[in-house]
């Protein structure tokens, strides 16, 4: 592998590095503020992003710094469930086994989250792919809560979700979100800054991707992370196989020329 090579002691570019390797900017720190506003005062927040744009890793740095004597944090990512299976999974995560009927299940919810001492957060992931009728559910959910009762919902998704939402049948919906944010991709001066980031963090050096290597990787990719760490992480390989060390435009060229589909 490339990690000798360049004298690493860890993937630069993985999927899922330890929370101090994600970087944070002014756009993130935004998303931060509305999220520890939701957390205050919110009953529905929005995060809407196309696939890649680190909605993961949003969602990483928010969970990371939520006060967990206060939240019941319950993780959701089957979101092409019909509504009565979502329902199940939802009961079933909360403890409990469900029972048979919508309407039993709804009330299932509600009493378990009643005897909860801490705010029950769902945090809803891929929720671009829920079905019409659960999120009726979810609306009927927090139109049920009270003072009594503690319940936020993040819908975490791509932009299908915000279209869905927009739909007259779920306008009460819509107007319970406290916050919504849009993920943009990130601009050059920031991907650039990132690939070095990640590179020191790794233990490399930053002059191991040149400044016009970076700034193609920019151009290949668009600025969304996922892709600029396929084709770092490509480079590097391929920079690997050839012995050197420094990722020029030249090799990130040609790199592409051989990762990019026929």
């Amino acid at each position: 592998m490339f990690l000798d090579h360049f004298s690493l002691h860890s993937h630069p570019f993985a999927e899922n590095p330890p929370i101090d390797w994600l970087l944070r900017d002014e756009h993130t720190d935004r998303a931060l503020a509305g999220l520890e506003f939701f957390q205050q005062q919110g009953a529905i927040a929005l995060i809407i992003g196309q696939t890649g744009l680190g909605k993961s890793s949003l969602l990483r740095l928010f969970l990371h710094d939520l006060p967990h004597n206060r939240f019941h944090t319950l993780y959701l990512h089957l979101s092409a469930l019909n509504a009565n299976a979502f329902l199940r999974v939802m009961v079933t995560k909360l403890g409990e086994k469900p029972q048979m009927g919508k309407d039993r299940m709804l009330l299932q919810i509600l009493e378990r989250i009643h005897q909860n001492d801490k705010c029950t957060l769902f945090v809803i992931d891929e929720a671009h792919l829920l079905e019409p009728k659960t999120l009726t559910d979810l609306r009927v959910l927090i139109s049920s809560i009270d003072e009594k009762l503690s319940l936020k919902i993040l819908l975490c998704g791509q932009e299908k979700l915000s279209q869905t939402l927009k739909r007259s049948s779920h306008a009460d919906l819509l107007h319970r979100i406290t916050l919504q944010f849009v993920m943009r991709p990130m601009s050059k001066a920031k991907t650039n800054a990132y690939i070095d980031f990640r590179i020191t963090k790794a233990g490399g050096q930053e002059k191991i991707f040149e400044q016009t290597a970076k700034d193609l990787i920019h151009d290949y990719t668009g600025g969304v992370p996922r892709q600029v760490n396929n084709v770092a992480t490509a480079c590097l390989l391929n920079a690997a196989g050839q012995g050197t060390k420094i990722i020029t435009e030249a090799l990130v060229n040609q790199t592409m020329a051989e990762f990019l589909l026929p």
